[in-house]
């Protein structure tokens, strides 16, 4: 039979399975696919010259699997929890306290802002216009879902802590780089 604390490692595991299956295996294929539609974009391309597209997609990549990897294990030391959650459904635990520093102090939504990151890089390397259109459309849906559904929890979940935190704190693109304890 198991406990309660196995079920509950069973269940996070299961979010990071299937959140690993969703964004980086469903999300790029999904990419890869919709670049087939590129042939109605009459030649345009993202960028011509491989090699900058190259460097590009790099910085791009880089920097998505970092804020990716750090958003997620920054999330479960210090918030004791974990992303998997979407639309009330819960597959890991959530998180016991509001996390505003590390990759928190950037964006409300490092780990949005870090598989964005890797989708462009994605969606450079194909130099795929109609990749481009689809993660604008994805963007503004994402944006949706997080204010209709995530910051009305995390604001019943923290309250006046998450105001504060929100006002001061771009929702999903870094605008400006604080210094560590500011």
């Amino acid at each position: 039979m198991f406990s309660l604390n196995s079920l509950r490692k069973t269940r996070f595991a299961a979010g990071y399975v299937l959140g690993t299956a969703i964004f980086l295996v469903l999300m790029p294929f999904g990419l890869y696919k919709i670049s087939e539609l590129d042939q109605y974009f009459c030649g345009f391309v993202l960028i011509k010259h491989i090699f900058f597209r190259f460097l590009v997609a790099g910085l791009f990549f880089f920097t998505g699997s970092l804020f990716m990897l750090w958003s997620n294990i920054y999330l479960f030391i210090r918030g004791r929890g974990g992303p998997a959650e979407g639309f009330g459904l819960e597959v890991s635990p959530r998180t016991s306290k509001l996390v505003a520093s590390g990759p928190y102090r950037y964006t409300r939504n490092p780990m949005v802002f870090g598989a964005f990151c890797l989708y462009i890089s994605i969606t450079l390397m194909l130099n795929s216009p109609s990749g481009l259109l689809g993660l604008c459309i994805l963007l503004l849906l994402v944006f949706l879902y997080l204010k209709i559904s995530e910051e009305k929890r995390l604001s019943r979940d923290f309250g006046e802590e998450w105001i504060k935190y929100k006002k001061k704190t771009p929702m999903i693109f870094p605008c400006k780089f604080q210094r560590a304890g500011t």
